[in-house]
């Protein structure tokens, strides 16, 4: 097989991969998100409602790379992707800030959840998984959407192990204002994320599709978009 037989036969499998990895992930959050709000709307908990709400803006992220990659030429659809996830993660940082900022000043006291604790520790568990085989195959893809939603899946496990903190503090020691705090340091991660996102529409494509991914920064023309974001040297 010729050499750019070989790489269109690879791009066709990596979009294939992106495609199941992003309908496991819209499954999975679909499920997740109606738990999280239902217990934390019972609960009165922001951080477990934005926990939520950071679920359904998932499934719209993924949503958006499962519409660019339905097509027959990803690339022309990535700008508008980049930004439906940019506009998700900015979204999920104004509300997580003003109901927090409610919940502090407002007196509000979260009430325990049993059912949260056990969603989010699952969570923890199951979506480093989701966002490294996402992240690794839009690297080598160069897709910098496939790769932006594969950081909010990631964010999605910092969300998580920040929320288990807070629940875990308000049921073991009565701090219930650990929650909204955690809610408030959440939003800061979502507003960097957003901002890398819209930053990612020039996302560097590897130099051969047989490269090794961790390796498609170190191209001579460099790299500025969210592929290249936090990869390891």
């Amino acid at each position: 097989m010729s050499e750019p037989a070989a790489a269109a036969d690879r791009r066709a499998v990596l979009r294939r991969r992106i495609r199941l990895l992003v309908a496991a992930t819209i499954t999975y959050n679909v499920i997740e998100a109606i738990i999280a709000l239902s217990a934390g709307t019972i609960a009165s908990s922001v951080a477990l409602i934005g926990f939520g709400l950071d679920s359904v803006i998932e499934v719209s992220s993924a949503a958006a790379v499962a519409w660019q990659f339905s097509g027959p030429d990803p690339e022309r659809r990535e700008r508008i992707a980049l930004r439906v996830i940019a506009g998700s993660f900015l979204a999920l940082a104004v509300y997580v800030t003003v109901e927090a900022l409610r919940t502090l000043f407002g007196g509000d006291e979260p009430a325990h959840s049993t059912v949260g604790i056990a969603l989010v520790a699952v969570s923890v568990v199951a979506m480093p998984f989701l966002a490294w085989a996402q992240r690794r195959a839009g690297r080598e893809l160069g897709s910098a959407s496939a790769v932006a939603d594969s950081k909010q899946t990631l964010l999605c496990t910092y969300l998580s192990a920040g929320v288990l903190v807070g629940l875990v503090l308000n049921a073991a020691l009565g701090w219930w204002w650990a929650d909204p705090l955690v809610a408030l340091g959440l939003a800061v991660v979502a507003v960097r994320e957003g901002r890398e996102a819209l930053r990612g529409d020039s996302c560097c494509a590897p130099l051969r599709l047989d490269a090794d991914p961790a390796d498609d920064c170190g191209s001579p023309a460099g790299c500025t978009g969210s592929c290249c974001a936090g990869a390891p040297r």
